[in-house]
């Protein structure tokens, strides 16, 4: 037998900065211009941030010289599907890019999904840029590189990991933010707390208090960012460590996809897993009922539900096998030890829990 080795042992440099300020329009469109990502700009944006803030991206973008155009679709989960993914590729096609163009995501989880497997995937991968309107996408979502749609049974299965170039953070898009879509971006930096770090925890009950507080902003924001940065530069691809992040997770996209992604947003699916999973931690003998009950104190006072609602448990049951982290039979979760630190079993933050201990999770969460 003859044997050819492909030798292809590389070091790839994806790191990027994260800018985080207010009214950054011009500051993007000079910067852009300065360090040419892309011989043209494609704005990928959703219905309402597009019409919010893609015309005034765009002029910025030409004014400055730059070849840009907008491309807005319809938002909503329910459109996160290789449908939407298909109509956009095809589009983007006629814009004419090519490998020197980049991509640039405008808006909040979906349209950073969306627009960075249209990245990933056109002409086998091309340049990408996160400009977050909502506080979800500017403390998770925009960093860390994952990318996907939904396929019909499972969120986020057809996807890739492809980092931006750039994060952009303007906070004064936050200013249209409804506040219901303001507490759904705290579900996940009460996350960070929980998971990581008690410290930052501690701070946010004063701060959630006075969220539109530009201080307040900034500083949640930056605290987030540094978290999740630190995570996914000790485990890019999710090995092990950044499972953690995926804390609520697991119940959270069962609920969501149950309600059919109408009765919940992500946010409030994610508080509500939040509290399931605190409680199935407890009845392993991790967690203290103390911290549960200052995990959802926190996670109330930022307007964000833990009650399960009324979807049968067997059906959630069916959708956690669904699961990207199960595998087999076994259902996998990553919990708390306590507040501020992820529990460990033989080295590794995936920890399989049985149906039982689950079911009677969700029923006191009832």
């Amino acid at each position: 037998m003859e044997v050819v080795n492909v030798n292809l042992k590389k070091r790839v440099d994806n790191s990027y900065p994260i800018y985080i300020g207010s009214n950054l329009t011009k500051f993007i469109s000079s910067d852009l211009k300065k360090k040419k990502f892309g011989n043209q700009y494609l704005i990928i944006s959703c219905t309402t941030s597009g019409k919010l803030f893609g015309k005034k991206l765009l002029q910025s973008l030409r004014k400055k010289g730059l070849i840009a155009n907008l491309l807005i679709f319809k938002e909503g989960e329910q459109n996160k599907n290789l449908r939407t993914y298909s109509k956009i590729i095809e589009k983007v096609n006629t814009y004419g890019l090519d490998r020197k163009s980049a991509i640039i995501a405008l808006g909040g989880g979906i349209p950073g999904d969306v627009a960075g497997l249209v990245a990933a995937t056109y002409m086998r991968g091309i340049n990408f840029i996160q400009i977050p309107t909502t506080l979800l996408a500017m403390v998770d979502s925009s960093i860390g590189g994952k990318v996907g749609v939904d396929l019909k049974y499972v969120k986020n299965a057809a996807g890739a990991f492809h980092h931006p170039k750039a994060v952009y953070i303007d906070t004064a898009y936050l200013k249209t933010l409804p506040p219901r879509q303001l507490s759904c971006g705290l579900a996940e930096v009460i996350k960070y707390g929980v998971i990581y770090d008690e410290k930052f925890f501690n701070s946010l009950d004063r701060r959630i208090k006075n969220i539109r507080k530009k201080e307040n902003l900034i500083y949640i924001i930056k605290k987030s960012c540094k978290i999740k940065s630190t995570i996914v530069q000790k485990d890019e691809f999710e090995e092990n460590l950044r499972v953690i992040v995926n804390y609520g997770h697991t119940v959270g996209h069962a609920i969501e996809s149950l309600s059919n992604y109408r009765s919940f947003n992500h946010g409030e699916a994610i508080s509500i897993g939040m509290n399931v999973a605190a409680r199935i931690s407890n009845l392993l003998g991790l967690m203290s009922k103390k911290d549960i009950k200052r995990q959802n104190d926190l996670i109330v006072k930022a307007g964000l539900p833990i009650k399960f609602p009324k979807i049968n448990t067997n059906a959630v049951i069916n959708e956690l096998h669904k699961d990207k982290k199960a595998y087999g039979n076994n259902i996998v979760f990553t919990l708390p030890e306590k507040i501020g630190k992820a529990k460990k079993v033989k080295g590794k933050y995936r920890i399989n829990v049985d149906k039982a201990v689950i079911k009677y999770a969700i029923e006191e969460c009832r």
